[in-house]
């Protein structure tokens, strides 16, 4: 098990820079993912750790080693690509035993490496058909068994799971935490989709359009504190409430036009948080309580009407219109088969949330 470590890493396409000097360490024997939308460099990323690419400049250290220059064959890693690269010509046994053979392992310890990892993942009955037999959950599953068998240092998933419909992509997703859980080899994965991301990651890192990095920490640490708009956005559903800090040093308040004042907590007090400085604030749809009823002991209480309603299953969405127009949403869970109060189109409602629940979002 070997950290990554990137350095003032940089790649340029079209003198453009779509890796701007990126700085990330990536601790050893974890799920880490890095989460982004389409374009922003996440799978540049990827290829340069796996020398795919070569980088302008910077560095990629794995533990203490300088692997920047190294070729991609004596590099201890192995990628896992969203459309798979299996070789179509080549059966299961033979996709798996691939790497194997170029290092001119014994046939002995081949066939036994390779039909240890099959049993692993349940491809042992399918070990003799070509893999366009397959279907692609166990397409996808050969293309990790050749990516695991020769025990890489460090794995990378470049959306692998992008072909797959949702129910086998949950399916996989709970198969590849208890895969990396077994070997502990140090897994990065590439995703723009927060659910896959959230699920997997011990830490995760999230990208912006820009190829920077916002913000790393565990997943309930990025959803619950995220530290910018575009985290709080990007990472889950969040209404984000501009205004006006007011009582800054007493007991805080947000001043926005057409609302009455918004309480907050500052629990960590920075410099530019002063009297009548812009703030933006976040707070989740399932945070806020929704009622036609007066209740009491919430920090905040805002009226509105439901505009729209959006029933999901497990919980229902109810988009509210505020009385300054502002539109927000409020995730009720679904937990009685029948609810007490039933809350229809246009009917007129109150919201309520805890001042806790607000996170102040510093960029």
């Amino acid at each position: 098990m070997r950290s990554i470590k990137l350095e003032n890493l940089t790649k340029k396409i079209n003198e453009g820079s779509i890796i701007p000097g990126v700085n990330l360490q990536i601790p050893a024997g974890k799920f880490f993912a890095l989460l982004g939308p389409s374009g922003c460099g996440k799978t540049t990323l990827l290829r340069l750790i796996a020398g795919l690419e070569k980088a302008d400049s910077g560095k990629i250290l794995l533990g203490d080693t300088d692997i920047s220059e190294w070729p991609i064959h004596k590099r201890p890693v192995n990628i896992v690509f969203q459309n798979y690269a299996l070789f179509p010509h080549l059966d299961v046994f033979d996709n798996v035993a691939y790497s194997l053979k170029l290092k001119g392992l014994p046939k002995p310890l081949i066939e036994q490496k390779v039909h240890k990892i099959l049993e692993a993942f349940h491809l042992e009955s399918h070990i003799y058909k070509l893999t366009s037999q397959l279907s692609g959950g166990q397409q996808q599953r050969v293309a990790l068994a050749r990516a695991i068998v020769n025990e890489p240092d460090v794995l990378l998933l470049d959306e692998p799971l992008a072909a797959l419909d949702f129910k086998l992509r949950e399916r996989m997703l709970i198969e590849l935490i208890e895969l990396q859980d077994k070997l502990k080899t140090t897994f990065i994965y590439v995703t723009h989709d927060q659910f896959e991301a959230l699920t997997v990651a011990d830490q995760m890192a999230i990208m912006n359009h820009r190829g920077e990095i916002e913000q790393i920490g565990t997943p309930k640490e990025i959803y619950e504190f995220p530290i910018s708009s575009f985290v709080a956005k990007f990472v889950g559903t969040t209404n984000i409430l501009g205004g006006h800090l007011k009582n800054a040093d007493g007991e805080p308040e947000i001043a926005i036009p057409g609302l009455p004042p918004i309480k907050i907590s500052i629990p960590n007090r920075k410099e530019w948080m002063r009297e009548g400085c812009d703030i933006l604030i976040s707070i989740r749809p399932e945070k806020i309580f929704i009622s036609k009823k007066t209740v009491k002991n919430f920090s905040n209480h805002l009226k509105g009407t439901v505009q729209s309603i959006v029933y999901h299953g497990r919980s229902t969405q109810y988009n509210v219109l505020l009385q300054n127009q502002m539109r927000v949403q409020v995730f009720e869970q679904n937990e009685e088969h029948f609810p007490q109060e039933v809350i229809d189109y246009d009917n007129e409602v109150n919201l309520y949330w805890q001042k806790e629940n607000m996170v102040i979002l510093e960029k």
